[in-house]
C-alpha cells in the first residue's frame, strides 16, 4: 500500500490487513514508522494496528522502521513482534533509500538492536542489493559475505536478503543461499525478491531448492521499489508462490479460503486507489 499516491483511509487498511491475518502466514508486515513526509500513506500506522482485531491470529506483525526514532515509536506496542530494518550494501541506494550512509546505517542498526533486546522485539534486517547492484557500487558474492557477518556479529538472526530491482538471477540465489545458510546456522535466511511476470518461478525454485524457507511475497505482486529502472518490476506475487509450494507438496499453514478473500479484497483496493 505504501506505494499508493491516493490515501486509503485508515479502516480500509484495516479491512484489507484484517483479511490477512486470517490466512495463516507466520508474519504480516501491517505497516511503517516512517517520516509522514517521506511516505505519507503509512502516517496512520499506530491507528491502524489499534483497529486490528488480533484475538483470532497465529500471525506475527511487522513493523518497518528506517531510523532509530521509527524503532522508538514502534517498541512501544507490545503487539508488533518484529520490527523491519532496510540495510543497504550500495551507498548510493542507502541513501536514496533512508538519507544515510552506510556506516550512519550500521550505527543506526546497533540502536535498534539495543532497542527491539529491551523492548522483547526481533529485528529484521533486509540486505537490500544483496543479488547485485545497478548503480555502480563495487558487488560481489564475497561482499554480501562480508556483510552477513558482520550483521551476525552484530546481534541479526533475521536476514532477508532482498532484490530491490529485480536484477538476481537463479544462479547467484542459488550460490548465496547455499553457501550462507549452512556457514550460519543461527541466522534465518529469507527471501525477499522482486521480479518481472515470467521471471517468479525460477527465483523462488532456486531459493527454495538452496534451503531458503522464509520467503516475502505481496498480493499481485504490487507494489515495488520506486527506483527499478523496469516498470514491470514489482514484489514476488503471494499467490504464484503459494501455487509453487502446493506443486511442490510443501506443507503451509495458509487457508487456501482465506487467502482466497483476502486476494478479493487486494483486488477491490487496488482497483480503487492507485
Amino acid at each position: 500500500m505504501q506505494g499508493i499516491k491516493d490515501w486509503i483511509p485508515t479502516e480500509k487498511k484495516v479491512q484489507y490487513i484484517q483479511s490477512l491475518l486470517r490466512c495463516g502466514f507466520d508474519t504480516i508486515d501491517f505497516g511503517s514508522f516512517v517520516s509522514p513526509k517521506a511516505i505519507p500513506q503509512m502516517q496512520d500506522t499506530a491507528k491502524v494496528l489499534a483497529q486490528l482485531d488480533l484475538t483470532k491470529t497465529e500471525s506475527k506483525l511487522l513493523a518497518i522502521v528506517a531510523n532509530v526514532r521509527g524503532a522508538e515509536a514502534a517498541v512501544v506496542h507490545s503487539e508488533i513482534q518484529y520490527l523491519g530494518y532496510p540495510f543497504s550494501i550500495s551507498e548510493n541506494f542507502q541513501m536514496r533509500n533512508t538519507h544515510k550512509t552506510i556506516a550512519q546505517s550500521i550505527e543506526a542498526l546497533k540502536e535498534i538492536l539495543s532497542l527491539a533486546e529491551v523492548n522483547k522485539k526481533e529485528v529484521v534486517a533486509y540486505l537490500s542489493m544483496g543479488f547485485g547492484n545497478p548503480y555502480g557500487d563495487p558487488w560481489g558474492v564475497e561482499i554480501v559475505g562480508e556483510w552477513t557477518e558482520r550483521l551476525s556479529a552484530m546481534g541479526v538472526k533475521i536476514l532477508s536478503l532482498s532484490d530491490t530491482v529485480g536484477s538476481s538471477t537463479p544462479e547467484i540465489i542459488t550460490y548465496l543461499f547455499s553457501k550462507l545458510i549452512p556457514k550460519y546456522p543461527h541466522i534465518e535466511f529469507g527471501a525477499h525478491l522482486h521480479t518481472t511476470p515470467t521471471a517468479w518461478h525460477e527465483k523462488v525454485d532456486a531459493a527454495y531448492k538452496a534451503g531458503c524457507r522464509r520467503f516475502d511475497g505481496a498480493i499481485q505482486g504490487f507494489g515495488g521499489c520506486p527506483m527499478a529502472k523496469d516498470e514491470l518490476t514489482g514484489n514476488m506475487p503471494t499467490e504464484k508462490m503459494l501455487s509453487y509450494f502446493t506443486t511442490e507438496k510443501v506443507e503451509s499453514s495458509i487457508n487456501t479460503m482465506s487467502f482466497e478473500s483476502a486476494y478479493n479484497e487486494a483486488t477491490k483496493l487496488f482497483n480503487q486507489y492507485h
